[in-house]
């Protein structure tokens, strides 16, 4: 299986950014085919009450590389993709990796 990470920096207003995420962002990233599995995440402060280095994270799941490929190159993907600016004032970082299934035990 593969993941896409999208982390969000910290944007300038965080009721704009979620906002627009929900409410338009969110719609347009829902018509990607193939998704295995979506996890959403807003990120807290931390222990001390550190403020997290990233404001939301978004992980996409697909079955494998070729599927994430072709869901990125799709009309749907590029849509999503050019949507990025209208909200993501904090910046954006997407990063792919293999998920390793085996579960360790300690």
């Amino acid at each position: 299986m593969i993941k896409l990470t999208i982390l969000y920096g910290h944007p300038r207003d965080d009721q704009a950014f979620e906002n627009y995420y929900s409410q338009t962002h969110l719609p347009i990233a829902a018509r990607l085919r193939g998704v295995s599995r979506l996890e959403l995440t807003q990120f807290r402060a931390g222990p001390g009450g550190r403020k997290p280095d990233y404001y939301r994270m978004a992980e996409i799941y697909f079955q494998d590389e070729a599927q994430l490929d072709a869901e990125l190159a799709s009309e749907q993907g590029q849509a999503a993709i050019a949507d990025l600016p209208n909200f993501a004032t904090g910046g954006v970082t997407m990063i792919v990796g293999s998920v390793d299934d085996s579960r360790y035990v300690g």
